[in-house]
């Protein structure tokens, strides 16, 4: 695909080396531009609450990660951090996008610090949430998490999984009262393969381990804001506080939410990304 197709609104699914990847854009082309990235299991959709609060300013670009959504699901290599942040990177330029402010929620955070460590013209800031700072963060996975990176009963449970396993797997990354687990959700958990959904997992596990985000972070001289969920069930929310580290970092604690604010409050979660962009996305075009 050119570069001016892509800008026109063609496909959405750009021709990557390692595989297709899918994008979706919403807002004006010539607005600032916000690109969101997604996390483990889930793909654009789980930015669908949030993407109508901020269009009005902003070009909002979400990309389906290697393994995830409607992009390519090899069975073979490619789902390392560095790898998905150099896809991102190069879907931004077939886009057209020189500069842009970027966002990733839990795995997503990981791939936009790969992208910025590794493209820093591209990216103006960055926000980060309930993205673990180290494995030390870790609270659980849940009961069912925890037996899918069992390899002979995760495999097992993967190819029988129904729409009630998959949600009691998610059910630990919400944690507002009495909030829905989306279909969209469990729908693409059911699209995954396995390979993709461990390898993906793995490859996030072992990029935090060779050095924690706050170290990786620091030497960048990026904008950072960080927002976490309180009463996150995957990682603890006390864990955000290891992100002051980084100069300037701003970091924010949302009350009554858990491990995804984009979707269980996306109203307080579009406030903080605005606040933030407005001092920020005047560089991103």
């Amino acid at each position: 695909m050119t570069r001016q197709s892509a800008e026109a609104g063609g496909s959405p699914t750009l021709p990557l080396k390692g595989g297709n990847i899918y994008v979706r854009q919403d807002g004006p082309r010539d607005a600032p531009a916000l690109v969101l990235i997604h996390g483990l299991a889930t793909s654009t959709r789980s930015w669908d609450a949030l993407v109508p609060l901020l269009t009005e300013s902003h070009r909002v670009i979400r990309i389906d990660l290697l393994g995830h959504g409607r992009s390519a699901k090899p069975a073979g290599g490619g789902y390392g951090m560095p790898e998905q942040g150099r896809r991102v990177g190069e879907a931004m330029d077939l886009l057209g996008v020189k500069r842009a402010v970027v966002v990733g929620h839990s795995t997503g955070g990981a791939v936009a610090t790969a992208l910025a460590e590794q493209r820093p013209d591209l990216v103006t800031s960055l926000v980060l949430i309930d993205t673990a700072p180290s494995l030390d963060a870790a609270v659980s996975s849940g009961f069912v998490g925890g037996l899918l990176t069992e390899p002979v009963i995760g495999q097992l449970l993967w190819r029988l999984r129904t729409d009630g396993l998959i949600r009691q797997a998610a059910s630990t990354a919400f944690s507002r009262p009495g909030y829905q687990i989306p279909q969209a959700i469990v729908d693409d958990a059911r699209a995954m393969t396995y390979h993709a959904f461990i390898a993906t997992s793995q490859e996030g596990d072992d990029y935090v381990t060779r050095r924690a985000l706050p170290d990786r972070l620091s030497p960048l001289g990026k904008p950072l804001l960080v927002i976490f969920g309180e009463d996150d069930q995957r990682w603890r929310s006390s864990s955000a506080a290891a992100y002051r580290a980084v100069p300037g970092a701003k970091v924010e604690v949302l009350p009554g939410v858990g491990h995804s604010p984009i979707m269980e409050d996306p109203q307080r979660t579009a406030a903080l990304l605005l606040a933030f962009t407005a001092d920020h996305a005047t560089e991103a075009h």
